[in-house]
């Protein structure tokens, strides 16, 4: 039996505003426990919360973004449940008046186009964390991220596969990263998903049971953790069995999904309006005056980077995958205009150190976009070789030192003197006769052989052009 899947996400994200939500307290990630407190935010008799308006632009930017109707009238409400990191006892939210619904995005999947729809987003307030010690057992409340302000955007059950549930995270990471509202942080929770998955036989109109994914903190593991639940989900249907709805959490280290609890039923978390806050009124001055303010987006840069400067679409994609890669290659442009070279310098030679063990972020990169322009511009001088611009690109990541500096301290100015190389082409080919008789009988693929050995008696300084041209001078005689 084929079976169809059926994904929808719930994603949250920690807006970066520089206090919280109804409060002034600092959103500082990193404190010591519970210093990024006060009465309001620890839910004191008595205490009123104030809306920080920063938070309403924000989601409202990202509304714009996702193609969403803006709710022009919407209401924060309470909703109720007990946990020990909610200190009130409910945590305010939006529930039937959110700030936007019915967005969309468009991912691309193995060369096709998906549309992926968003039911809703809405603003709300963070829960504080719990702390485990196993070794007591016993657990800690840690409430410096209760108050700190969220978006959830929840999309609609139209995502097919677990490939497609990663493009659609890394889509709304880019867009929350170019918008500048979200640091994007999945290690230390400002970015993170849930996931609701079920399989049915392929036709069937009704969804099949789902289950429910937590503790995903990486791209990876949300793709890793939905494949797994495929297969588990799978080998149940088709032994006969029946999938148990349940909330599951992904265990990264083993690569299985763990029971966390049974969940029979939806909660019942009794919504109602809260009582000490006025609902939030937006008007079409304000939405056009975000709409002026509002960054180029991932899906414009990238069309603007096929149509200007002649990319495909794969090396385009790669360029604007995030914003700081993009304002990078923009910033060392200015400096360097061939495109074309520099695109294929960061796609290599900066991506492989990126992607790397260390995994180095392009924000503390130690190779600084000016640096990156003027090592180019050294190859087009000719001051340099190609391959000895990589060896003086890792000097320039160890050293942070700029391409000019090394080259005159390491004296790895490229030999371009005709006289100076004749003699060595002459030399070369006068210890390999044999070579030179077979090169004349129609093994033009020596031509490599004599370039190496040249390379090698000069330590790689030797213009590569210019031996090539004296090599076939010579040969020719």
């Amino acid at each position: 039996m084929e079976f169809e899947i059926v994904i929808g996400l719930e994603v949250h994200a920690q807006l970066k505003t520089r206090s919280k939500i109804f409060c002034s307290c600092t959103t500082e990630f990193g404190k010591p426990p519970n210093t990024n407190t006060c009465p309001v935010c620890l839910g004191m008799p008595g205490v009123l919360p104030v809306l920080n308006r920063q938070v309403v632009e924000y989601a409202l930017k990202m509304a714009i973004a996702t193609n969403s109707s803006i709710g022009m009238f919407n209401q924060f409400a309470r909703k109720n449940y007990f946990y020990p990191d909610l200190p009130k006892g409910y945590q305010i939210s939006q529930f039937d008046l959110p700030i936007a619904e019915h967005g969309y995005v468009d991912i691309e999947v193995d060369g096709k186009q998906r549309r992926i729809g968003l039911t809703r987003i809405h603003m709300e307030e963070d829960a504080g964390k719990l702390i485990h010690d196993h070794a007591k057992p016993q657990s800690y409340v840690d409430l410096n991220r209760t108050g700190v302000p969220l978006i959830e955007i929840v999309s609609e059950p139209d995502i097919r596969s677990p490939e497609e549930a990663s493009a659609y995270l890394k889509k709304l990471h880019a867009i929350l990263r170019y918008l500048d509202i979200c640091d994007g942080n999945m290690q230390e929770g400002s970015f993170r998903c849930d996931a609701n998955i079920s399989l049915r036989p392929i036709g069937q109109k009704e969804f099949g049971t789902r289950t429910e994914l937590k503790n995903m903190n990486s791209f990876r593991n949300v793709q890793r953790a939905l494949e797994y639940e495929v297969r588990r989900q799978r080998d149940i249907l088709l032994d006969g069995g029946k999938v148990i709805q349940e909330t599951l959490l992904w265990d990264a280290e083993r690569n299985v999904t763990n029971s966390m609890r049974g969940k029979e039923e939806a909660h019942d978390y009794r919504y109602f309006p809260d009582p000490d806050l006025v609902p939030v009124v937006i008007d079409d001055d304000w939405i056009n005056r975000l709409k002026n303010s509002m960054p180029e987006l991932p899906d414009a840069k990238k069309q603007r980077f096929m149509s200007e400067l002649q990319f495909n679409e794969e090396d385009a994609g790669v360029l604007t995958g995030s914003r700081e890669l993009a304002d990078y290659f923009e910033s060392a442009l200015k400096l360097y205009p061939d495109a074309r070279m520099l695109g294929n310098w960061i796609k290599t030679e900066m991506m492989r150190e990126l992607k790397g063990e260390d995994g180095l972020d392009i924000r503390a990169f130690p190779v600084s976009p000016d640096n990156l322009a003027g090592l180019l511009s050294l190859i087009d001088k000719g001051t340099i070789s190609g391959k000895i611009a990589k060896n003086v690109f890792e000097e320039m990541m160890q050293s942070g030192k700029d391409a000019q500096t090394i080259v005159q301290e390491k004296n790895l100015v490229q030999m371009s003197d005709a006289g100076d190389l004749l003699q060595i082409v002459q030399q070369i080919l006068q210890d390999n006769p044999q070579q030179v008789v077979d090169f004349q009988g129609g093994k033009t693929k020596l031509m490599g052989f004599f370039v190496g050995q040249l390379m090698q008696k000069t330590k790689g300084k030797a213009n590569p052009k210019m031996a090539n041209q004296l090599f076939q001078q010579e040969l020719n005689k």
